[in-house]
This record gives structure tokens, sequence and C-alpha cells, in this order.
């Protein structure tokens, strides 16, 4: 079953072909595999950065029109790497990019604070701009839902920067079903940004068939589950003390090898079909139809080249039932809340 989310067309660019898709009500044409950055901002251990460098121009080489970063990755770390290394583009053809960042994380001497109230989300959005060297942000989601700010508040905020012209399209990440609603109540989220891969699959009962329904724009962040659906991973594998994932449970123990041991069954199933388990990984996100954007990392340009690829991945309803059996034996994986990293 191709996926299948929102309007799509083939878009061609030199060194690459790839498929756009209009992001739900928000109307931006992008492609269906955004470049993620989270990698790039300190939370996942040292990297080359002349590396990250070539792996994002290798990205746009190849048709991604989508950058996807936040304030928090490096608390602008990563916004300016990413807007160093599409500089040219940004300058000679601003309109082609879609760049997406998040606010609404503060960092303190105790560790990260959500803050979504207005005063915080106009500094963080002034930062960003700075940050990335840009006028206008295309779009800028809330990081976290925050429980001590009213939403109609980060909403009416929100609203007065797409009216100064500073952010163009507002959404949210990690909201459910209700906090959105609330939210739309004041400015109608266009986009959501929710976890989403074969181990950790909580938002098809309720958050993808709402967005469905409201033709709202899902970018689904984390489809190789972190790493684990890389085939990269093994029971000996460790983490650097300052990767998030040294202290992940989701990453030690029974349920670890269990884990290990369905990639496994993963990979050989992909092998069969002439693929990488990454890009069944991205492929099985972008066939739900709710799903309009699978947003993968990368610090290398061959990992771009290997998740692209996976856009081009047709996959039938039998192999779709045939991952869901392998799937059938594994443990549910979570990701980490700003308090933990």
């Amino acid at each position: 079953m191709a996926a299948s989310g929102g309007d799509r067309r083939p878009t061609t660019r030199e060194g690459g072909c790839y498929e756009t898709t209009t992001l739900g009500i928000s109307g931006l044409p992008v492609s269906r595999i955004a470049f993620g950055t989270w990698p790039l901002g300190g939370d996942w251990g040292r990297f080359d950065e002349d590396a990250a460098i070539t792996a994002i121009r290798r990205a746009r080489e190849l048709g991604v029109n989508f950058f996807d970063t936040a304030q928090a990755y490096g608390f602008g770390a990563s916004e300016r790497l990413l807007g160093n290394a599409l500089r040219h583009e940004l300058t000679a053809a601003r309109d082609e990019l879609v760049i997406a960042t998040k606010g609404g994380l503060r960092r303190t001497e105790s560790g990260m604070v959500r803050d979504a109230g207005p005063d915080w989300l106009r500094r963080d959005v002034d930062a960003s701009l700075a940050a990335l060297g840009l006028d206008y942000i295309d779009l800028y989601q809330v990081h976290w839902p925050d429980p001590a700010v009213p939403v109609a508040e980060t909403a009416g905020a929100l609203a007065e920067l797409v009216t100064a012209g500073k952010i163009r399209h507002v959404g949210v990440s990690n909201y459910d079903v209700g906090q959105i609603a609330e939210f739309s109540a004041t400015l109608p989220v266009e986009t959501v940004q929710p976890p989403y891969h074969l181990f950790r699959r909580e938002i098809e009962d309720e958050l993808l068939p709402y967005c469905r329904a409201h033709h709202i724009g899902v970018l689904a962040y984390g489809p190789l589950a972190h790493g684990l659906l890389t085939g990269t991973l093994s029971t000996y594998s460790t983490f650097a003390e300052d990767d998030w994932r040294s202290a992940s449970s989701a990453f030690t123990g029974e349920a670890y090898e269990r884990n290990l041991a369905t990639v496994q069954t993963l990979e050989d199933f992909a092998t069969e079909r002439g693929i990488t388990v990454s890009q069944l990984a991205i492929a099985w996100t972008l066939s739900n139809p709710a799903i309009h954007v699978a947003i993968v990392g990368a610090r290398h340009a061959s990992h771009v080249e290997d998740s692209l690829a996976a856009a081009e991945v047709s996959l039938s309803d039998t192999d779709l039932d045939e991952i869901d059996k392998i799937m059938a034996w594994a443990t549910p994986v979570a990701g980490p809340s700003p308090e933990s990293v």
C-alpha cells in the first residue's frame, strides 16, 4: 500500500527526483522526508560538524526542501548549523525551502523546563530567527504542552507573531487531541509533530484519525526508533555519557534484547525485498495515510541517501500484515521527555 498523506506530486531537481505532499491545511508543499536536526544539537553525543553540513547539503541536492529543527536542540546550536549549511539557498532561493523550528522549552540550572508563556515564546522566536539567519520562520511549533500556561495564552501569542510576519504557520508537537482542540479554539493548529515508529503506535488510536478529519498536517518524528530500527545496534552497543540513550531504559535489559531480535527479523524481511531495515521502517511510517512527512535525522551524507530511497518504497497490504506479525512480540518503546534529557 503506497503512502498517501496529502496531495502528492513528483518534483524533479538536479541529482534527484522526489515526491512532495501538501502539508494539510498549511498548504505548504514539502518533501515527504524532512531532514531532522535533533542529532545536531548535542543530545546525541559529539559529532563531526563538517560531515553534518555535508549531509544537510546532500539532502538538499537530492530534493529535500523541508528541514526541521528546534531552539532546544543545543539552544541555538542546531539552528545555527542548519542556517549556515543552507545559507546560499536561503539567500538565493528562500521560497523553495520550508524551515520548521520549535520553541517553548527553557534551560535552567536544574535542567530543562517547559515554558509556553507569551513572553518566553516571543524570546524563543527572536532567538530562532537570529540563529537561523532568517526574516521569518515557515512553520513554528510549540515543542511540548505546558500545563502551567493556559493554552489560549500560548495560541494568542503565536497569532500575534503571525500577524507580525515573524512566523507564517503554526503547529504543535507532542500534543494530544484534547490539547489540540483547545489550542485551535484560539488559533487553528495547522500541523502536529508526534513520535511514531514500529515500536510506538499509540497515535493510531485517536490522534491520527483526528488529524485526518481536521486536515491537519502530520510530521512523524523518530521513524527509526532513535536508532533501534537502523540495524546497527547490538547488545554490545554503548552510548556516550552525553547521549540521552545512555540513561534510557529502552536501550537496556531484556526488553531491549527482545526488540533487537525483532529488528533482526525485520532486517531479514527487508533483505528479501532488496531494501535496508531503515528503509523498511521509514516506508512503513509513510504508508499510514494520515502521515504526511517522516522526519529523519542524519550526520553523514550516506545516511541521507539511504533514507531518501525509502520514499520510493511501496509496501503492499500483505507486507504490512507480515510486519504486524513480526512486531507482535516486541516491547513498546517510548522516547525522552524534556525533563529526562
